[in-house]
């Protein structure tokens, strides 16, 4: 069985070599780069599944080699490892397309905790699934994450595709907040509400084009959209 591939970005040493270690043990491979611009080296020429990166960095900041990143690859789960506590350091993460945040001092087990709901979700796939939905005069081709409107096409990133789907699913109803974060976050908690909130924008941005459907904000409960 092929073991799942960890792009770890840390320049503390001793943090490094301790987090590493648990993550083998716990059966990841793990590529350590000790700088951002090592990191962007690496993941152009490697193949990951997730990547664990330190938001204070030599060379090149963590937000920097997470935007590098994503430009590359619209789906794999990003994880910033933070010593900041400012709401603001940590919506910026997540606003340049990172999943999660765990902030310093961590514990093992919280770690591998996350990394395991990131996997799993990554690889949640099934046979039943419909690849292309429509609203509007939208097409969403849900296995390759594009939204279609004649000859406009959009490249989504993953979350963006599962929130849209999601929405699709339920038109013309209400989802509550609570479920679409526990769901495609993982927590329902005040930044990844603010990172859900950033994601509802974009897709407004993206069916703008159609006036006959609407992304409706029910304040305190959640979001509907309009067919």
């Amino acid at each position: 069985m092929t073991k799942e591939h960890i792009l770890y970005v840390e320049d503390d040493e001793t943090l490094s070599f301790v987090t590493k270690d648990n993550l083998e043990l716990n059966g990841y491979k793990v590529t350590h780069a000790i700088d951002g611009k090592q990191a962007v080296q690496m993941f152009r020429k490697g193949t990951f599944d997730l990547c664990l990166i330190d938001v204070m960095l030599p060379e090149l900041d963590g937000f920097s080699v997470a935007s590098e990143i994503r430009s590359r690859h619209s789906e794999i789960p990003i994880i910033f490892l933070t010593a900041r506590s400012l709401k603001e350091d940590k919506l910026k993460g997540l606003k340049l397309g990172g999943d999660d945040y765990i902030t310093k001092p961590f514990s093992i087990e919280e770690l591998i905790l996350k990394i395991k709901i990131f996997l799993k979700r990554k690889h949640i796939t099934g046979s039943n699934e419909i690849p292309i939905y429509k609203i509007g005069l939208y097409t969403l081709e849900y296995d390759n994450f594009k939204l279609i409107n004649g000859e406009e096409i959009v490249q989504m990133t993953k979350k963006e595709a599962d929130l849209l789907k999601m929405l699709i699913l339920s038109k013309n109803k209400i989802v509550d907040r609570s479920h679409i974060l526990e769901r495609l976050w993982g927590e329902n908690d005040y930044f990844m509400g603010r990172s859900m909130d950033v994601f509802i924008s974009r897709l407004r941005k993206y069916l703008k084009k159609d006036t006959t459907i609407s992304l409706e904000n029910i304040h305190g409960v959640g979001f509907r959209l309009n067919e």
